[in-house]
């Protein structure tokens, strides 16, 4: 009878301390997936708000959409000028000339790394992509070009993608955007830099 008792007792203790294991590992597995996957979705928004930046360069505005800001991107250039003393002018004081030059958007983009082919999709998705929209508005009595792009947390979390795992985080919400820009406002801030 003590054979029994030991042995039903040494089974309750495995038993609990495997609940312990497994309510101090879910919390610790979900962190570290939260953090992996969001520093690629956000490296990724990044490198969409650079290449946006860089349109803006050459257009004036932002792309509404991913293949116009590839095209561009891969087709158009940076135009640059410089504005220098006239040498004809022996005064050297009221005498100015622009010299204007053009860099190849194509060659800032390779220099900075980006593949424009495969920058519009979500990291940790079986081809999900990021949703771009962009406008003008007047903002202050001025017209402003403005864009957002971003994507639902549930998109790229995975197995994590439940509201279960609120309990883990209360800042976590699978159904919250995580995004950069602001379709009401002049804005290219991230909310995850917050």
């Amino acid at each position: 009878m003590r054979n029994i008792f030991n042995v039903i007792l040494i089974l309750l203790i495995a038993f609990l301390a495997y609940l312990l294991y497994a309510n101090v590992k879910e919390p610790i597995a979900f962190q570290a997936e939260k953090k992996l996957r969001k520093d690629a979705v956000t490296a990724q928004l990044d490198k969409i708000r650079k290449s946006q930046e860089m349109f803006r360069g050459i257009t004036g505005e932002f792309a509404k959409d991913f293949d116009t800001l590839a095209y561009v991107l891969k087709n158009d250039s940076f135009k640059i000028e410089n504005i220098v003393e006239d040498p004809s002018d022996p005064s050297n004081t009221e005498l100015f000339k622009t010299i204007v030059s053009y860099i190849y958007a194509k060659d800032s983009v390779e220099t900075l790394g980006f593949n424009l082919d495969s920058i519009k999709y979500i990291p940790y998705t079986d081809g999900g992509i990021f949703n771009m929209e962009a406008d003008t508005l007047t903002y202050q009595k001025t017209l402003v070009s403005v864009v957002e792009v971003g994507t639902k947390w549930k998109n790229f979390m995975g197995e994590y993608a439940d509201p279960k795992f609120q309990k883990y985080d209360q800042s976590y919400d699978p159904n919250k955007t995580i995004k950069f820009g602001d379709l009401s406002k002049p804005n290219l801030g991230g909310n995850w830099e917050r």
